[in-house]
């Protein structure tokens, strides 16, 4: 006969195991609601590609706000972009608050650290202008092309990076009314459904511009050219992260669309000569140049990471021995601290100059020559928050293009698996179950944000620097750190260069003949 405890501990045991089968019913429901939330939902791609789980990730990032002291990884530790970099980047592509508490994280007494000289009387939001235009080709190309936007996207070809980012990057750049260069794989539809404008970048391959023996086909340029939105030509000679070498497309990247776009064998690696065969010398350079011009009506430049400088006072003197219609109507300095999908560790580590010193001695180089006001500069590299860019400006930049920002905007979280075809966010895989996670429609508004949040930004230190707007930013309006800890001058470290007599009158004279 059962006794009263007994019969308690029946009820217990009973009711345990009901309210256990309960619960177990309830997480079920609530992980199949949030599977269903999260494969149903397009803004973020990690959650889409991998529901529930992918949750997790916000959870240990709001953890590490708390925890982060007891681990190594700091907010300024994380190579190659640490997490105050990206952080940045997501705030503003979500158009989120981008202002922080408590205190900087950067360390302001290292070595070549940039510090801006804010105005006592800055510039009142009522003082403030419009950026102004700048015009690339103009008395030159046929078609010679303006833009006020002062940061752009920089070269990722269709292939290195997916169908939707492509099409992401097309459409949000539309919106923010800055250009989208192709990257040396060729014009694929998905640059242009945006209806952006476009830099067409030529590599070492010519892919989408070559003829069937491989070389430089006018007729292609001409194809090329007839779109409207495609606004400017680019030739690479070279691209900081892998100077000396060619583009590397892994074969599990080349897909039967990517091969008929670029013109190569399906599925095989597509790896481009590390130079252009055709182009021998600096008079070869100009040669090609004139000739994309001639052809296609549109500004033409060059891209180069700078290493030996000796070739840029050939470069140079050559121009003036043409004549200014030889010269390339811009020329990209790419930072050896470039990024890519893929390239050997050598050259990433070791070879090529960072811009922090190349682009103000190419900018020095174009003044002792005369010829700023017939070159202008992009800089490239390693440049995704306002500061990058209002420095660059500074020292003599015309635009600023990022590639690796734009991937973040995106929804990039620094997976490096860029060359393997299994990024987990989409950006640079072709597998459809990855790239499923990434929405065009919802990242084209990230894109626009963030171009729109940093040159706000940018407008914000020009501000503060007591100038109207950002292109007014100089020299003197930087500070760098020794290697003491000491505040330097950039005009003492750089002090921008008078022009050579000699060039004075031959500029004058070459302008007039042309």
């Amino acid at each position: 006969m059962l006794t009263t405890l007994d019969r308690i501990a029946g009820w217990i045991i009973e009711y345990s195991a009901l309210g256990f089968l309960l619960l177990v019913v309830a997480a079920v429901i609530t992980i199949a609601v949030f599977y269903y939330r999260d494969i149903t939902q397009t803004q973020h791609a990690i959650r889409r590609n991998y529901p529930v789980i992918g949750r997790f990730r916000y959870f240990f990032e709001h953890l590490g706000e708390f925890f982060r002291q007891y681990f190594f990884a700091m907010d300024r530790e994380e190579l190659p972009f640490n997490r105050a970099q990206r952080s940045w980047v997501y705030r503003a592509a979500k158009n989120l608050d981008n202002t922080i508490a408590f205190g900087s994280t950067r360390p302001l007494n290292q070595s070549n650290e940039v510090l801006f000289m804010n105005c006592v009387f800055p510039t009142l939001s009522a003082d403030a202008v419009p950026t102004h235009s700048v015009t690339v080709g103009e008395g030159y190309a046929r078609q010679p092309y303006s833009s006020s936007a002062i940061f752009h996207i920089s070269g990722m070809s269709y292939g290195a990076i997916s169908k939707p980012a492509v099409r992401a990057l097309s459409a949000g750049a539309k919106e923010a009314g800055i250009w989208l260069n192709t990257g040396e794989g060729g014009l694929s539809p998905y640059h242009l459904e945006g209806g952006c404008d476009i830099v067409f970048q030529i590599g070492t391959a010519k892919y989408g511009v070559r003829d069937s023996d491989g070389h430089l086909s006018d007729e292609r340029l001409r194809e090329i050219a007839s779109h409207d939105q495609v606004r400017m030509f680019e030739i690479k000679l070279s691209q900081g992260a892998k100077p000396g070498k060619g583009g590397i497309l892994p074969g599990g990247k080349v897909t039967e669309e990517v091969a008929k776009i670029r013109g190569i064998p399906i599925g095989q690696d597509s790896i481009s000569p590390n130079r252009h065969p055709d182009i021998h010398d600096v008079d070869d350079l100009l040669e090609t140049l004139a000739r994309v011009r001639e052809v296609t009506g549109k500004p033409v430049g060059f891209k180069a990471v700078i290493g030996e400088i000796d070739w840029l006072d050939d470069l140079l003197t050559a121009v003036h021995r043409r004549g200014l219609a030889y010269a390339p109507d811009f020329i990209t300095i790419d930072s050896a601290d470039g990024g890519t999908g893929a390239a050997p560790q050598s050259l990433m580590d070791y070879v090529g100059l960072p811009l922090r010193r190349s682009l103000p001695l190419v900018v020095d180089k174009l003044d002792e020559y005369n010829l700023r006001g017939r070159i202008r500069v992009i800089a490239s590299g390693k440049m995704i928050n306002p500061a990058e860019a209002a420095w660059a400006l500074c020292v003599g930049a015309d635009f600023v293009v990022s590639a690796r920002g734009f991937m973040f905007a995106l929804g990039c979280i620094q997976a490096l698996q860029c060359n393997k075809n299994t990024c987990p966010t989409g950006v640079t895989t072709h597998d459809p179950e990855l790239q499923r996670g990434l929405v065009p429609k919802d990242k084209a508004k990230r894109v626009a944000h963030y171009a729109h949040n940093l040159m706000h930004e940018v407008g914000v230190i020009a501000h503060s620097c007591g100038v109207k707007e950002a292109r007014a930013l100089q020299r003197r309006h930087v500070y760098l750190i020794d290697e003491r800890g000491v505040p330097e001058p950039l005009t003492d470290r750089y002090p921008q260069k008078t022009p050579r007599p000699e060039y004075l009158i031959a500029s004058s004279e070459d302008r007039e003949s042309a």
